[in-house]
């Protein structure tokens, strides 16, 4: 922790982590359920609960990521049995992307408050923890939309290609994916790749989002 870390923005940050992938995780859990899978229901995941959705390594992630300014976790898989969808490639897709959905619906809701009260002298806290919500939220389904296993973008971009390659993708992702998702983590305060995929989108969304708000 550097000489600027300030106690109260982390817990807001924290705060706003934890809403985030809570909802998250809920909406592929709640979106398999109605699409014909009882799995997530039979597992408790149908549920608001944070401790029903936070992953232990993804939440020691979220902390430690947050305290050198990058801000970034995930929360406990959704486990789904495709033979219980009617079109599991499709289904599954659709399952994955309620997540980042979900995220964007967030950002907008955080987004549209701070609009509404920003003129109502607002305390600093409150401010920031509504901004907060709309970056991270924004950063969250961004992130998660990156074609690597185990984030939802593999899952959506095996719905989309041709079914050979799609196979294909997924036993090169079920070898590598994690390597990959793990090496990203670990080497973007070097790299800046994650940065460099989802700063622009973020960027562009929030200042949608926020108007003059969003600098």
């Amino acid at each position: 922790m550097g000489a600027n870390f300030d106690l109260t923005h982390f817990i807001l940050q924290m705060a706003v982590l934890v809403i985030a992938i809570t909802i998250h995780e809920f909406a592929h859990a709640i979106t398999a359920d109605r699409l014909g899978d009882p799995t997530p229901r039979s597992q408790g995941r149908i549920s608001l609960f944070p401790t029903d959705h936070l992953d232990p390594v993804g939440s020691i992630m979220m902390v430690l990521s947050s305290l050198v300014g990058f801000g970034i976790g995930w929360g406990k898989p959704v486990m789904t049995n495709p033979g219980n969808f009617k079109n599991p490639r499709r289904d599954g897709a659709i399952v994955a992307v309620a997540g980042p959905i979900s995220n964007l619906i967030q950002a907008t809701i955080f987004a549209l408050i701070l609009r509404a009260t920003i003129s109502q002298d607002l305390s600093p806290s409150v401010a920031y923890f509504l901004l907060m919500g709309v970056y991270i939220n924004l950063s969250l389904a961004f992130f998660n939309l990156i074609p690597i296993a185990p984030l939802d973008g593999s899952w959506i971009m095996t719905a989309i290609l041709p079914y050979q390659q799609a196979m294909a993708y997924r036993a090169w992702m079920g070898q590598y994916g994690m390597l990959l998702f793990l090496g990203l983590i670990l080497f973007e305060r070097q790299l800046h790749i994650i940065n460099s995929l989802i700063g622009p989108p973020v960027t562009y969304c929030a200042r949608l989002l926020l108007g003059g708000l969003g600098g």
